[in-house]
């Protein structure tokens, strides 16, 4: 592994670490995810759901543990 990829790992890392806590720090209620979920319909359009991007994906994994982690306690 060269300097510059071990660079852009650690860069990365950081950046996934501090995306990480702002996602742990949300607070997203019940009416919220509803919400979302109409929408999400809406947009899908003929096919029911909504086509998320590989971004969207990862950022709701860490919505779903931080809400795993607040119901655990």
């Amino acid at each position: 592994m060269s300097n510059r990829e071990i660079g852009t790992s650690h860069t990365l890392s950081l950046r996934v670490a501090d995306l990480k806590a702002k996602m742990r720090s949300a607070r997203i209620t019940e009416h919220e995810m509803k919400t979302f979920q109409k929408v999400a319909a809406i947009m899908g359009g003929s096919e029911g759901s909504l086509r998320l991007h590989a971004d969207d994906l990862i950022a709701a994994s860490f919505v779903v543990e931080a809400l795993d982690d607040h119901a655990s306690t």
